[in-house]
C-alpha cells in the first residue's frame, strides 16, 4: 500500500486559537459570554423597535446559531442575531402604533409571515449553488465587490456608535480605553477578552459615579436618567431600566402562542397576508448579498475560506432555516451578526465551539426576564464605548479582504464598482419603490450591495476567478493559503 499524505491547510494568522479547548472549559465559558454580550444590543434593539418579543428574539437567535452550525458542518464561527435590514418592512406591515383598526401585536404575526417566506428565498438561492456550483455564483461577488461592502458595513454602524457614545464621553472613552489596553498589553486570557473586560470595568466606572455624583434627570426625550452632576450629557443609568430591572421575574417561558404565526394569523385574510409577503420577501434579495459580504468578512478574518468549504449553499441554507423558523415562532429575521466577526478579530480565538456556547447561553437565559433587564440596564455610552472599535474592526476587515486579494484600483471598472458601492452605502439613506402599490423600502446597504453586483456583471474586463489553481491564480474573495 503507498503512503498517505495528508496536507493540512496552513494557517494565516499566526498566534490564533483555532481549538479553543485547550484553554480549559472556564475560559471558554467566558469567552462564549463575550460573544454573547456582543450580539445582545443590536439584537434586542430590532424587537425594541419593532414590538416583538425579546425573550423570544433571544431564544431564536441561539437555537439559530446552532442550527446554523449543524448545516455548516460545525465548521463556520458566525452567530445569527436580529436582521436589521426587515425594519422597513415590519414598519409598513405592522407599525407600532398600528394600522386599520389593529393594534402592533395583531399584525405582527402577518409580517412574520412575510419574514418566513423571506427565509424560503434563501433556500431557493442555495438549491441553485447546490445546482450549479459555488463558482458560478461567485463570479458575481469578486473581492472589489464584497471587500466594499464590508467595509460599508462597519462604516455605516459607526453613527450608530458615536450616538451611543454621546450619552456620556467619558465613560465611552473609558470603555474604549480599557478594551485597547487589554487588547494590546493584556496577558493569557485577559487578552482575549477585552470587550467583556470594557464593559464590567467601564459599568464598574458609571457605578462609582452614580453613587458619589448621581442625580436624577429628564432628557430631551423625556426619559430619565440618573447622570453624573446632572448633566444631560453625562447620563449613567435609566431609570426605567433600573424599575424593569427590579420588577423582572427570574423565570418566564419566552414564546406567545397568540404572538406566533399559528397563533396570531387569521388565514381567511389572504389581502392583508399577500401583502405581508410581496411588501417584505424581496428585502431577502438584498440580505443575501450581505450573508455572502458577512461570510466573506469571516472567512478572511479566521484564514479559512468558508464560502467553499463548506459551501456557501450550507451557509445560506442555515441563514435562511434559521430566519423562517424564527420568523413562524414571532421572532425576528436572523443574519449572520458583524459584531461577533469583530469580536473573533481582537480574540483570535477562531474555534466555533465558542459561538455554540454564547448560542447555549442566550437560549438558557432567554427563558430569565431578569438577565434580559439587567443586560438592558447597561449605560448606553458603555455600548457606544465597545461599539466604536467593534464596528472599526469590521471596516478593516474589509480593507484587508481587498488588500489581501490584490484588488487592481488601476483598473477604472474597479474604481467605479468600488466607489458606487461606498458612496450608495454611506450616502443614499433609504429607498423606498412601489409595487402594486405597496411601497417596498431598501436600505442603503442592500441597495449599494445590488448596484455592485450589477455593475460588476456589466463592466468589461473582469480579472477574477474563484477556485483557481494556487492562489496566485486567482482572488478568492476571502484570505487563505494552502
Amino acid at each position: 500500500m503507498g503512503e498517505i499524505i495528508v496536507v493540512k491547510k496552513k494557517k494565516v494568522n499566526d498566534g490564533a486559537i483555532y481549538d479553543a479547548r485547550t484553554l480549559g472549559t472556564g475560559k471558554m465559558l467566558i469567552l462564549g459570554f463575550q460573544h454573547m454580550f456582543a450580539m445582545f444590543g443590536a439584537t434586542v434593539l430590532v424587537p425594541l423597535l419593532t414590538g416583538l418579543d425579546i425573550a423570544t428574539t433571544l431564544l431564536f437567535a441561539g437555537l439559530g446559531t446552532l442550527l446554523f452550525h449543524v448545516i455548516t458542518k460545525m465548521k463556520v464561527p458566525a452567530f445569527l442575531g436580529s436582521s436589521f435590514a426587515f425594519l422597513g418592512g415590519y414598519a409598513a406591515i405592522a407599525p407600532l402604533d398600528g394600522k386599520d383598526g389593529m393594534t402592533n401585536v395583531q399584525l405582527l404575526p402577518y409580517a412574520c409571515i412575510g419574514v418566513a417566506c423571506a427565509g424560503v428565498v434563501y433556500l431557493l438561492l442555495a438549491a441553485c449553488i447546490k445546482a450549479v456550483g459555488v463558482k458560478r455564483v461567485m463570479r458575481f461577488f469578486p473581492p472589489v465587490v464584497t471587500g466594499p461592502i464590508i467595509i460599508s458595513i462597519g462604516l455605516g454602524l459607526a453613527g450608530s456608535a458615536v450616538n451611543n457614545c454621546k450619552a456620556n464621553w467619558l465613560i465611552a472613552c473609558c470603555a474604549l480605553a480599557i478594551v485597547i489596553i487589554f487588547n494590546i498589553w493584556g496577558k493569557g486570557m485577559l487578552k482575549i477578552i477585552p470587550i467583556l473586560l470594557g464593559v464590567l470595568g467601564s459599568c464598574a466606572i458609571a457605578a462609582i459615579l452614580a453613587l458619589v455624583c448621581g442625580k436624577t434627570i429628564t432628557a430631551a426625550d423625556g426619559a430619565q436618567y440618573i447622570a453624573a452632576g446632572g448633566a444631560e450629557g453625562l447620563k449613567l443609568f435609566s431609570v426605567s431600566a433600573l424599575e424593569n430591572f427590579k420588577n423582572a421575574a427570574w423565570i418566564g417561558f419566552p414564546i406567545k402562542f397568540e404572538r406566533t404565526v399559528f397563533g396570531g394569523v387569521d388565514f381567511s385574510n389572504t389581502s392583508l397576508i399577500i401583502s405581508a409577503i410581496v411588501a417584505i420577501m424581496p428585502i431577502s434579495l438584498a440580505t443575501m448579498m450581505e450573508h455572502i459580504g458577512d461570510i466573506s468578512a469571516i472567512s478572511s478574518t479566521v484564514g479559512e475560506n468558508y464560502i467553499a468549504d463548506p459551501g456557501l449553499h450550507r451557509t445560506l441554507t442555515g441563514d435562511g432555516l434559521a430566519t423562517s423558523i424564527a420568523a413562524l415562532f414571532g421572532a425576528p429575521a436572523n443574519t449572520t451578526y458583524g459584531e461577533n466577526t469583530g469580536v473573533l478579530a481582537l480574540s483570535r480565538v477562531f474555534d466555533p465551539r465558542v459561538i455554540r456556547i454564547a448560542a447555549c447561553m442566550a437560549v438558557l437565559l432567554s427563558f430569565s426576564p431578569k438577565f434580559a433587564a439587567l443586560v438592558e440596564l447597561i449605560p448606553t455610552a458603555v455600548i457606544g464605548g465597545v461599539s466604536f472599535i467593534l464596528y472599526g474592526m469590521i471596516s478593516a476587515i474589509g480593507v484587508r479582504n481587498v488588500v489581501e486579494n490584490a484588488v487592481d484600483f488601476t483598473k477604472s471598472r474597479n474604481l467605479i464598482i468600488a466607489a458606487v458601492i461606498l458612496v450608495s452605502a454611506l450616502g443614499l439613506g433609504t429607498v423606498t419603490f412601489s409595487i402594486g402599490g405597496l411601497a417596498i423600502s431598501l436600505s442603503a446597504l442592500a441597495t449599494a450591495s445590488i448596484l455592485g453586483i450589477v455593475l460588476n456583471a456589466i463592466l468589461p474586463g473582469k480579472d477574477y476567478n474563484f477556485e483557481a489553481e494556487t492562489p496566485e491564480q486567482a482572488k478568492t474573495g476571502v484570505s487563505f493559503e494552502v
